[in-house]
């Protein structure tokens, strides 16, 4: 009878360890999700004159976003200094939050909101812009909305896109279906046309997801926090993060894929953000549970004066 019983009650075990590792398998997700928000809330309160340890990686999250000059080096410190606080600042004014310069609770509650990864700034200037009107010599911001030098010319009104051989997250046609209705949205309200090319073929736009450090230097940083980004033109590249929570009807802790590629096709036609309009597809942080799929008139008037000519 021992030798029997000591074999069941190893069997047991041993089918015990294996439905807790694949309970493990199944929460890592969600605990990966939550270490950003748990490193930025571990920061809360922190303040200039202080070294506390991941202000590094603050000051790194910042400067990806525009809000510190691209030529900047000062960012190996884990000093709370002069430049980050005007980072901060920056970043502060441009979602309206109380202009304070620290890691207060509603500054970081902002940058917990799931975005995109394109910048919000471009030609980051070195001192805090005053106004919403303010040019610079490759920067233009008319009203609210953004846009640069970087734009289709006439001869490529006809756009092609394809879908590469990246991570594969959705079915085929899920994708190819949320992809046509996006390029649609912006079809009505523009000059272009957009059109999947023929197998094999060559096309002006590449769509794909994609994990962590994908070759583009702009990695993904897992669940949580950027979902995707698109390069101006004349790139072409359109890449979500492969570790998110992706669907065409989200629950509560899902992102909405066709909300995301709308914002992401305003990029690859040459918008940048917009900043006064959350109501706008190309304002840079989005809600799990939500659909925003419609242009809203900042959008459309942003795409007009892009390509008013």
């Amino acid at each position: 009878m021992a030798p029997k019983l000591y074999h069941l009650l190893s069997a047991i075990l041993v089918i015990f360890s294996i439905q807790s590792f694949r309970g493990r398998a199944r929460t890592l997700k969600p605990e990966h999700r939550q270490s950003f928000s748990s490193f930025l809330q571990g920061l809360e309160g922190v303040h200039k004159g202080q070294t506390v340890e991941g202000l590094i990686e603050l000051k790194q999250y910042l400067k990806k976003f525009g809000y510190y000059p691209s030529d900047d080096i000062t960012l190996t410190s884990s000093d709370f200094d002069d430049r980050l606080e005007l980072a901060l600042k920056t970043y502060q004014e441009y979602f309206h939050l109380n202009v304070t310069g620290n890691l207060d609770s509603s500054t970081i509650q902002q940058m917990m909101i799931p975005r995109c990864g394109m910048p919000d700034i471009i030609n980051t200037p070195s001192t805090t812009p005053n106004s919403t009107t303010s040019k610079h010599n490759k920067f233009h911001m008319v009203v609210h909305y953004a846009f640069g030098a970087q734009k289709w010319p006439p001869s490529k009104y006809a756009l092609t896109y394809r879908f590469g051989s990246g991570v594969q997250v959705v079915g085929s046609d899920t994708l190819r279906s949320v992809c046509s209705k996006a390029f649609q949205t912006w079809a009505k309200v523009s000059k272009f046309t957009f059109q999947e090319a023929t197998d094999g073929a060559s096309a002006d736009i590449v769509i794909e997801f994609f994990s962590g450090d994908h070759g583009d230097q702009s990695p993904f940083d897992g669940p949580g926090n950027q979902l995707a980004h698109a390069f101006y033109p004349q790139d072409g590249r359109l890449h979500y993060d492969a570790d998110e929570n992706w669907s065409t009807d989200p629950a509560m802790d899902q992102i909405d894929l066709e909300t995301v590629t709308v914002h992401e096709i305003g990029h690859l036609l040459g918008l940048y953000h917009s900043k006064d309009h959350p109501e706008a597809i190309m304002y840079p942080t989005t809600e799990r549970g939500k659909k925003k799929r419609d242009l809203s008139q900042d959008d459309i008037a942003g795409i007009h004066a892009l390509y008013s000519n």
